[in-house]
């Protein structure tokens, strides 16, 4: 399989240079040459089904481990060989922190800023993920969306240029999720550039200027959500009469099902179904049950997942 370039709109320098990453347990090859670009102010997402290869990637990014081959620069730096120069300027969320439990929120937060070459106030970065009222109870006491917004809190507390967030919302009830959004969304609007992996599709078509979809270790489809969703048919379903006239099938449709319950196929949906309503107007026979879906990035994940997106559906860069 051609491994597949995310490229970002030019015109501005590069905060992640990804190249060719490769990443193996042992014989295992976990990444298998993935190539990816984020500018400042942008936010790119990678998706895939548990056992892509998504948090392996990130750790690389991340300075924690080693790339097995390719580059992966921050900034044209090395996140391993100049740990020190891209930590000043990375914010990270893990899947899990392991934070003491002994210690208060507030604590937490403040001991967290004293590593930091230039945090931001700690109660204003408790305020930004609502953990204000909290910020005196200990940490083992928290709820888990409560501790995964005190992990986004230390993420961001060093005011990061480039933040890489892993599952930032696993947890989270849907407000808590949506304050989480406008949180990444504030720090985009500054220039920050955010590197994010999720579960959930609404989230990265919340959050995501491009979006790399991951199987097997390697980027199947890359490219904006528009441009990842037209890699797939838009559907039309509707049923018919028994007594209905026999229904001409358009150019260009594949027909999943047909007679009585009938389902389509087609890259041109307006076309399509303009010339299925002009020919029932016509007859005048009623489609029932009649639905007309454009093509998702849903859709489009589910092909990828089933193995019925490859080579063939690459988006242009």
């Amino acid at each position: 399989m051609q491994t597949l370039t995310a490229a970002p709109p030019t015109g501005t320098a590069l905060a992640v240079e990804v190249t060719d990453l490769r990443r193996s347990y042992g014989d295992f090859e976990a990444v298998r040459g993935i190539s990816f670009e984020v500018r400042p102010g942008e936010v790119f997402a990678l998706l895939g089904v548990n056992g892509a290869g998504k948090t392996s990637a990130l750790e690389v990014l991340e300075g924690l481990a080693a790339p097995g081959g390719g580059t992966v620069r921050v900034f044209g730096a090395d996140p391993v060989r100049d740990r020190a120069a891209v930590r000043a300027r990375m914010g990270m969320l893990l899947q899990s922190s392991g934070l003491p439990g002994d210690l208060t929120v507030a604590e937490t937060v403040r001991s967290w800023a004293g590593t930091l070459t230039t945090p931001r106030d700690p109660g204003q970065a408790l305020a930004q993920v609502g953990l204000t009222g909290r910020a005196d109870v200990r940490v083992r006491s928290l709820s888990g969306g409560e501790r995964r917004r005190l992990d986004l809190a230390l993420a961001v507390l060093g005011q990061p240029e480039v933040v890489v967030l892993d599952e930032p919302t696993t947890g989270l009830d849907p407000e808590s999720r949506r304050q989480v959004w406008r949180l990444v969304q504030d720090m985009v609007d500054g220039g920050t550039a955010v590197v994010l992996t999720t579960h959930h599709l609404e989230e990265a078509e919340e959050l995501a200027d491009r979006i790399a979809i991951l199987k097997a270790g390697r980027i199947v489809l890359s490219g904006t959500q528009e441009e990842i969703a037209e890699t797939q048919p838009a559907v039309v379903r509707f049923t018919l009469d028994d007594d209905a006239p026999a229904l001409p099938v358009p150019d260009g449709v594949q027909v999943v099902a047909a007679g009585p319950r009938h389902e389509w196929h087609t890259r041109a949906l307006q076309p399509v179904l303009a010339e299925v309503l002009a020919w029932a107007a016509e007859h005048g026979v009623v489609l029932r049950h009649l639905q007309a879906t454009a093509a998702s990035l849903e859709q489009a994940f589910l092909a990828v997942a089933e193995g019925r997106a490859g080579d063939h559906d690459e988006v242009p860069a």
